[in-house]
């Protein structure tokens, strides 16, 4: 077996020499990071690290690349016909990855799940890394691996790096229309690109991979927990950023919630972008946010938006900012999350106070009469992913907030597309490890949502120590949807679920850095597991990752909501031709 990616890490010591070195000339003070004394001596040797650069001497190919395309794999796998449509040679110089040379290989797995391989030619180290996409996906991309930032091996070419279109090529929603592509975004298609690759890679080097792995971001996250919960024999580590897993809600009662609470009564907008500078620094007041303008505990923060509103014959200005009545109630709402007419959530999740910066262009318009994303992503879901038949007439106006509309909308969608069941006992079985992460200032998906469902795995997984054996999530102030915003987010998860997997170390920290647009780290901080957040207990720098330590939240540990649906299992469905007809059924597989 070859020697596996244990000198991968952030906590090594070259690597926090190099960071302490950056943020000294940055903060003006020496910088010590937490721990550094004890992650050192875990770190690897400078042996260890030499030997580990010379890694070009990987597992070789027993095949040329050129003989992959003639290759009949139809049926290799059983049940998942797939060929190979091109197979060609990519230099290191030309790889986006890192500096390692590659065979490019094309194919479809049936009905039309493209994808794409990166077989490494001289550096492989028997591991298998396949990503997620975003959106709707409907193209191919393996150009760009989420909460990977600094991971050797991946740069080095240790891993053979997949991914698909999952079943069809437009991002929009119309490929639901088909039942058959309806399934394969649903749930099947990563698991069918699973399998086909690992295979391809059996044929390729000779034997299959010792490790596999999923990393994936927003529906990349939704993928990734699919994964982890129908099939949970497919990879031995898994990364779920921002995940869209409570897929049906989201896209239906969240995203037209903020719509309909922006175009109040179906008017013009209420609040443009122009609006959320001031309201973001009357946040940060009301708040207590830090120096750097950063909240680190915002379910901790309840301003009420009414404490800015203009009083009685005032007009807002620059010099004295304030909201109307209109603007306070759009507001409120954003803050509260989609209710049905007795006052119970309909999405288990909401906007966080310190998010709006991020707002721009998803939750408001640029103008008053414009558009936005959210009535978008609600139009493609609503017309075409939900009902048996297309709806080509409604848009996010047609949403109804009531329990009997959740019901028939959840009744429809929930069982193909959702990935909210807490039993994670067959993935941890089968010694899974799992990361989930998410920014806290989301401006897409709720960061609400996944502490709600990972406290929901808690309490069907024996509680926070037994959970922290296999699964933790790590949240990031600040940071918008994966990536972006005002905190630090740029972090390297693929290297931690590594880790894990290969020696046993589980996370207890994950360091996040802002790095500016020539590569400079120019702040730094640990994320701690879910419910504890970074603290400043020092009096230190801002950016210094040891001015913090992990003080529990009582805000997160208490977290509970009132939502009319539940994280529950059974509710899957499987959808199969039989006879000439779709037929849906009850079960996971």
């Amino acid at each position: 077996m070859p020697m596996l990616l244990r000198w991968c890490r952030w906590k090594s010591a070259p690597f926090l020499a190099v960071l302490a070195a950056v943020l000294a000339l940055v903060t003006g003070a020496t910088v010590t990071l937490a721990n550094a004394a004890t992650d050192s001596a875990r770190a690897a040797t400078s042996a260890s690290v030499a030997a580990a650069s010379s890694a070009s001497s990987g597992i070789a190919p027993v095949m040329p690349c050129s003989g992959i395309s003639s290759l009949d794999l139809a049926a290799t796998v059983p049940g998942v016909p797939f060929q190979i449509t091109s197979a060609t040679e990519v230099t290191a110089a030309a790889n986006t990855l890192g500096n390692w040379a590659y065979c490019d290989v094309r194919g479809v797995i049936a009905p039309q799940i493209h994808f794409q391989i990166r077989l490494p030619q001289s550096t492989w180290q028997a591991s298998y890394l396949q990503l997620g996409c975003g959106g709707l996906c409907g193209n191919v991309s393996t150009d760009r691996v989420s909460a990977s930032s600094g991971c050797v091996p991946l740069t080095d070419g240790a891993f053979a790096v997949a991914s698909s279109d999952e079943g069809h090529y437009q991002g929009n929603g119309l490929f639901s229309t088909d039942p058959t592509l309806r399934a394969d975004f649903g749930y099947k298609s990563d698991h069918s690109l699973a399998l086909a690759a690992k295979a391809l890679i059996k044929k390729y080097f000779g034997q299959a991979p010792d490790h596999s792995y999923f990393d994936g971001c927003s529906q990349g996250g939704h993928q990734a927990l699919t994964e982890a919960q129908r099939y949970p024999d497919d990879f031995d580590g898994i990364i779920a950023g921002a995940p869209a897993n409570n897929f049906t809600a989201l896209n239906t009662f969240s995203h037209a919630w903020t719509a309909q609470s922006v175009f109040l009564n179906g008017g013009p907008a209420t609040i443009t972008t122009a609006d959320l500078a001031p309201i973001h620094a009357a946040v940060l007041k009301g708040c207590g946010a830090l120096a750097d303008g950063i909240i680190v505990d915002p379910l901790a923060c309840d301003w009420d938006p009414a404490s800015i509103q203009c009083k009685t014959g005032q007009t807002s200005t620059a010099d004295a900012y304030c909201l109307t009545a209109d603007q306070v109630t759009t507001l409120r709402r954003i803050y509260a999350g989609p209710t049905d007419e007795h006052g119970q959530l309909l999405y288990p999740g909401y906007q966080l106070r310190g998010s709006e910066l991020n707002w721009a262009n998803v939750i408001v318009p640029t103008t008053a009469t414009g558009t936005s994303g959210d009535m978008n992503f609600v139009r493609e879901t609503i017309r075409y992913q939900i009902f048996d038949s297309p709806q080509p007439t409604l848009t996010y106006k047609d949403i109804k907030f009531t329990k009997a509309y959740y019901n028939k909308v959840m009744g429809l969608g929930e069982g193909m597309y959702d990935a909210t069941d807490p039993d994670l006992k067959a993935f941890k079985k089968a010694g899974g490890k799992l990361i989930l992460w998410h920014g806290l200032g989301d401006q897409h998906i709720p960061a609400v949502g996944t502490m709600a469902y990972y406290k929901a795995v808690q309490k069907v997984m024996g509680g926070e120590k037994a959970t922290n054996d296999f699964a933790r999530l790590f949240l990031l102030p600040g940071v918008a949807h994966c990536g972006g915003g005002q905190g630090p987010n740029t972090l390297d998860a693929l290297t931690a679920i590594v880790d894990w997997v290969t020696t046993g170390e589980a996370p207890d920290s994950l360091l996040t850095k802002s790095v500016d647009s020539s590569g400079k780290v120019t702040s730094a901080r640990p994320a701690y597991p879910f419910p504890y957040v970074a603290k400043n207990t020092t009096g230190g720098s801002a950016d210094d990752p040891s001015s913090y330590t992990p003080v529990k939240s009582k805000a997160e540990a208490g977290l509970t909501l009132n939502w009319l649906g539940s994280f529950r299992s059974g509710y899957e469905t499987v959808g199969n031709w039989v006879g000439g007809k779709w037929v849906v059924t009850k079960g996971k597989v």
